[in-house]
């Protein structure tokens, strides 16, 4: 389990500040739930109301048949009577819920690390990419973006415009085929020393079988540019689609193995609660969430910190 947090007023003045973004951008979620302790009693009816507003930020059954029970427990146990207080405790439940979540990205085992990065369309899959770059970067890591995305001529633009705003290298081939870009971009990592071989994936919905056959390709043929690759399986899903993120973290990681999430969007969203849902039935690691458009708008997952956010 990962060591606890800082105390949040110790928080270093660009995590203070990304901690009030957070805030805000979970606040249409956290608002519903709040609000079902402004009342001055616990009982039946706070319950059957906490129960809905979990309902509605997506939490889904399980996550909030466990959350509720989680809550009564320690309800009970420290015989807390001011429902002010339960939504403290409340908070406490939601971290020890999401704290499994809660893992680091580690570069440097293997040269180049291999990130392999799928998403639906629309998910925000190349701008997290581009995010991803720069907080890499900043680690002091060399990168190099393949766009495997040939079938959205877009997607090569875009991320061309990301490698240069990064000032990283990128492979690329037009109408190219994914899994020979891929090759390429692994095989010239190698060649250049570069720390991160990060691949741009193409993003159809996972319902289009053909999809995930090509993703799976990808994967084998990145095997054989270097047979211990790819070190790092990434989804990039959009927070405001619910349960249906969570469809696809499952379609995602039965074909492919998932080792861990982006979860863009999280700004403005009413559907902050998915990451409880992920927690319960499909706990693959949450990587990185993201709270709006600009490059330092990614960070890293913090348990205490997203369940504070969500109830503040």
């Amino acid at each position: 389990m990962p060591p606890p947090p800082a105390p949040l007023e110790e928080a270093a003045p660009a995590r203070k500040g990304w901690l009030d973004k957070l805030k805000a951008g979970l606040k249409k979620t956290g608002s519903s739930i709040a609000t079902v302790f402004t009342g001055t009693q616990i009982d039946d009816a706070l319950y059957e109301d906490l129960e809905t507003a979990l309902l509605m930020a997506d939490t889904g059954v399980k996550a909030t048949e466990h959350l509720l029970a989680d809550l009564k427990r320690r309800v009970k146990e420290q015989k807390t009577t001011d429902p002010a207080k339960v939504k403290g405790l409340l908070a406490d439940a939601i971290t020890d819920l999401l704290a499994p979540l809660q893992k680091a990205l580690v570069i440097g085992e293997h040269k180049p690390t291999v990130i392999m990065v799928a998403g639906v369309n629309g998910a925000g899959k190349t701008t997290s990419i581009g995010k991803l770059t720069r907080h890499l970067a900043n680690e002091g890591a060399t990168v190099l973006l393949a766009a495997a995305d040939t079938f959205r001529a877009a997607a090569r633009e875009q991320l061309a415009v990301w490698a240069d705003r990064n000032t990283v290298e990128i492979i690329t081939q037009q109408g190219g085929d994914p899994a020979a870009v891929s090759f390429d971009a692994v095989t010239a990592g190698r060649a250049r020393g570069r720390d991160v071989v990060l691949v741009d994936t193409a993003g159809r919905l996972p319902t289009q079988l053909h999809l995930m056959e090509e993703l799976r390709k990808i994967r084998r043929v990145v095997q054989k540019a270097d047979a211990t690759a790819p070190h790092e399986v990434l989804l990039v899903i959009d927070g405001n689609t619910g349960q249906n993120a969570l469809m696809q973290v499952k379609a995602f990681d039965d074909a492919l193995t998932l080792t861990g999430l982006v979860i863009t969007k999280l700004d403005g969203t009413a559907k902050g609660g998915v990451l409880c849902a992920i927690a319960r039935e499909k706990p693959v690691p949450v990587y990185f969430i993201g709270v709006g458009e600009k490059l330092e708008d990614l960070e890293t997952f913090n348990a205490r910190e997203f369940a504070q956010a969500l109830l503040n």
